[in-house]
């Protein structure tokens, strides 16, 4: 039984995603030799094509909410999980405004995209779902989006959690206790608090109430990359006495008896997959 993460952009909120200083591309998951996408967001295209990943090979697609560093590259996903389109297959997973639209926001997937999926599903807080296998746990979140959710991910050797964009309260913190890997938001630096986000101080305490093995900065905004998001989770390390650090853009994760972190063998020069039909169309 196995369970990497493939970080496809370890970036967030709307500056970092303008400029992309890093990609905003979200998560590319195996477990067990089967693929599902987290949050494809901008440079999730980009950064699979980077690692020789073959689109046709995913199954399910999870978008927590409708912001566009969350889902702009999802129907490209969809299509390429749909074989362009010509096949219906796969799973699309999503919050109440990805898949229906809501107040405003969304939907963020077109009707004919929507109608591509095999199978397609609106989660809500409290929801439990087998997504091929891999059991999740769906997590209330306080966002501006208001039905944003996080994530308890069970990975056969423990739980991995990806919080998702939130404010801080004990209670939000509390639903991720027994996490062995927690994936937290951190957009803004210490001393630094925004709206519906969280920032180092905020991880502190988050990190602290939960006390994984290791903790791991996602989602960085501009203001922490400037001021440096290593030494922010330094900071939250030697707070806590819990290991953590910033992810990087084509990092991975593996869990399983131990927790390993590495890098993801990337290239830069142009790649078409055998699957690529040929004519396009």
């Amino acid at each position: 039984m196995g369970f990497r993460m493939t970080f496809l952009g370890t970036g967030g909120g709307r500056h970092t995603t303008m400029y992309q200083t890093r990609s905003t591309g979200g998560f590319l998951v195996e477990h067990d030799g089967r693929f599902l996408h987290i949050d494809p967001g901008p440079g999730a295209l980009t950064n699979m094509q980077r690692i020789r990943y073959d689109l046709t090979r995913t199954e399910s697609v999870v978008i927590s909410h409708c912001h566009p560093d969350h889902y702009s590259d999802a129907e490209s996903v969809i299509e390429g999980m749909t074989r362009g389109g010509w096949e219906r297959r796969g799973s699309l997973y999503g919050s109440e405004t990805v898949i229906d639209g809501k107040d405003g926001l969304g939907p963020a997937v077109s009707a004919y995209h929507l109608s591509r999926p095999e199978h397609v599903s609106v989660f809500h807080p409290g929801d439990v779902l087998d997504i091929d296998g891999l059991r999740t746990e769906v997590c209330r979140a306080d966002h501006s989006d208001p039905t944003n959710v996080g994530f308890r991910f069970d990975t056969g050797h423990g739980i991995l959690s990806y919080v998702s964009d939130t404010a801080y309260s004990d209670e939000i913190a509390d639903q991720y206790v027994g996490s062995r890997v927690l994936l937290l938001p951190v957009t803004t630096p210490m001393g630094n608090r925004i709206h519906f986000h969280l920032c180092t101080d905020d991880a502190i305490t988050f990190i602290d109430r939960v006390r994984p093995e290791l903790a791991v900065f996602v989602h960085l905004g501009i203001v922490i990359l400037r001021k440096g998001a290593d030494d922010q989770a330094r900071m939250a390390e030697r707070a806590t006495g819990i290991r953590t650090i910033a992810a990087r853009d084509l990092m991975t994760i593996d869990v399983g008896d131990e927790i390993a972190v590495g890098d993801a063998e990337a290239h830069d020069e142009p790649w078409i997959p055998d699957s690529a039909p040929d004519p396009d169309i």
